[in-house]
């Protein structure tokens, strides 16, 4: 054999053993998670997340991006903030409604992602934070256990969240605390307004510059919609779903374009 040929194998052989070592992200069935008491009237207590983010969120920017103020965040907040996550994992999410649940994990979301950038403050992006299983951010290591079974936020939001409710809008809710992300929002997400935030969430995002932006006659849209195209249709279906939330100007210029869409997403930490 000759020795390029032994260099390939070895090559080949360890990339094998590296593939084979790489932790992977668990992928809960979403069945599991998914409520079967439609008639429940149980709701999950937010009030602490609703406190960290009344103190630690401006939710007026002149950006019009809501910044998270992670250098003031207490010692004793921060410890408020691991309570709360913690009395999360102990909820019984089959006993929620429909609903319930759905705010019940976007909140999960959105507060693990806080206390992620905390524990490794200060960072200039979220994708600066390596955790074991999980590179290029720490979307896929296993940060909490809900139902005996660990979850990353990556299966949080792709292995419970899509493909449960399957819902585009759930793109406005979770939040990843960087610039290019629709806002983080204000106040916890609610079952008994969760419709009015998720549409108030697309409208924010959709006719803000960093999720559907004119500069003269191109258009740049956020790389999420390129990203989850399959949540959001072709073209046209993408088109049709942005028309739903736009603005008349907005709304004007999508209308009149028939260009090629630019994809763009600025991942700088969402701090003020």
């Amino acid at each position: 054999m000759t020795s390029d040929k032994l260099m390939l194998r070895g090559l080949l052989t360890v990339a094998i053993l590296l593939i084979a070592l790489t932790p992977l992200a668990a992928e809960p069935p979403a069945e599991e998670f998914f409520p079967y008491s439609a008639e429940s009237n149980i709701s999950v207590d937010h009030s602490p997340w609703a406190g960290i983010l009344d103190k630690y969120l401006d939710a007026d920017h002149p950006s019009g991006v809501n910044r998270f103020d992670y250098d003031a965040v207490s010692s004793t907040d921060r410890q408020v903030l691991a309570d709360y996550l913690e009395s999360l994992e102990s909820v019984d999410v089959a006993v929620l409604n429909r609903d319930e649940q759905m705010a019940f994990w976007i909140n999960f979301y959105n507060a693990l992602t806080v206390e992620v950038i905390l524990d490794h403050y200060p960072v200039d992006s979220i994708r600066d934070i390596s955790l074991p299983g999980s590179r290029g951010g720490p979307w896929k290591a296993a940060l909490v256990t809900v139902k005996g079974t660990d979850l990353s936020l990556d299966d949080i939001e792709h292995g419970i969240l899509r493909p449960i409710w399957k819902d585009p809008r759930i793109h406005y809710a979770v939040n990843c605390a960087s610039i290019g992300c629709p806002n983080l929002a204000d106040m916890p997400y609610e079952s008994d307004r969760l419709e009015e935030m998720l549409d108030d969430a697309a409208r924010e995002y959709v006719n803000h510059s960093r999720g559907v932006g004119f500069e003269g006659r191109r258009v740049t849209l956020s790389s999420i919609y390129n990203w989850y195209d399959e949540d959001f249709g072709d073209r046209n279906g993408l088109v049709d779903h942005l028309l739903k939330y736009a603005d008349s100007d907005t709304a004007a210029e999508l209308r009149g374009y028939d260009g090629r869409f630019r994809y763009d997403y600025d991942w700088e930490l969402n701090q003020p």
